[in-house]
């Protein structure tokens, strides 16, 4: 049993101990007058519940195709609970009203199946689905920002020490790594237009309706010129430059000439030295920048 398989295991036990504790504070469907056996019928509740939970679970997994997975965001997993909760509240309330009608029907006549025995039964477990959603939605929200932050303090301290590693290199090593860097490369267009600068003078070159804006270095100034091009032109010419990678649909960026990466709760953000400029990236995009940095 691996780590995420022990943590489902523990919220879902969790979110039943906390279902049933309220189920016997509140003592409905006639508990308050079962004495002794109102324990057991609360220990074979929770066993339902639980069995509702992973029942659920295997809906999710397996016929609507969302694992847990933290790696695609805040917004998934709050998705996920969210359709954990309208699958996984009508479920239990169907059990629970079952076990009501075949083993505590003698409690309080009100126990025998019926609608209203159920929308009563869905009216109770629905409130405490509720509660127990907000719990986790916020105890999710902190935990996966947490993971954010600590991924992206590494990456940062990894990004450092590609840069540094420039200058770090044997002497034949750092000739030849010195020769690219300081190629020029020259960008053209659908027109006659062209831009000729060194890869390493490069920040980034978005792309603007049917131009492209090259942002890049000139004589220790930031300059921008503007070539009738498409990204996928853009890409192709520099696909040899394994520092040069698309961070968005909309952009292309050295990762040479990035300050910082920056993560909010929602987003993840390149600070382009220089400029001083954000560049987005989307989540799609995210794997190859991490790659980059780490294969550098």
């Amino acid at each position: 049993m691996n780590k995420r398989q022990k943590e489902t295991i523990n919220i879902r036990f969790t979110s039943t101990a906390f279902m049933i504790m309220a189920i016997a504070i509140f003592k409905p469907f006639g508990l308050e007058g079962g004495q002794w056996q109102s324990y057991l019928h609360l220990i074979c509740l929770f066993v339902l519940g639980l069995f509702s939970c992973f029942t659920t679970e295997v809906i999710l997994r397996y016929m609507l195709h969302m694992p847990r997975s933290y790696e695609r965001g805040i917004n998934y997993i709050i998705s996920r609970n969210l359709r954990f909760q309208i699958i996984n509240t009508p479920l239990v309330a169907l059990f629970i009203c079952l076990y009501r009608h075949f083993m505590m029907s003698h409690l309080l006549k009100s126990n025998q199946l019926s609608l209203s025995n159920y929308l009563e039964t869905l009216a109770i477990i629905a409130f405490l689905s509720f509660a127990i959603g907000l719990y986790w939605r916020f105890k999710f929200r902190n935990k996966y920002l947490t993971m954010e932050l600590e991924e992206t303090m590494l990456l940062n301290e990894e990004l450092k020490k590609m840069q540094e590693s420039e200058h770090l290199l044997p002497d034949e090593v750092e000739k030849a790594d010195e020769k690219c860097l300081q190629q020029e490369l020259i960008l053209t267009g659908t027109t006659n237009e062209s831009v000729t600068l060194q890869i390493s003078h490069l920040l980034f070159i978005e792309s603007v309706g049917n131009y492209v804006k090259v942002r890049h270095l000139r004589k220790g100034q930031v300059h921008t010129d503007m070539l009738r091009a498409t990204m996928k032109q853009m890409g192709e010419t520099l696909k040899g430059y394994p520092m040069i990678v698309r961070c968005h649909r909309a952009f292309l960026v050295n990762l040479g000439q990035v300050e910082q990466i920056i993560s909010h709760s929602n987003s993840t953000q390149l600070l382009i030295k220089y400029c001083h400029e954000s560049l987005p990236v989307s989540r799609s995009n995210m794997a190859l920048v991490k790659a980059a940095i780490k294969r550098a």
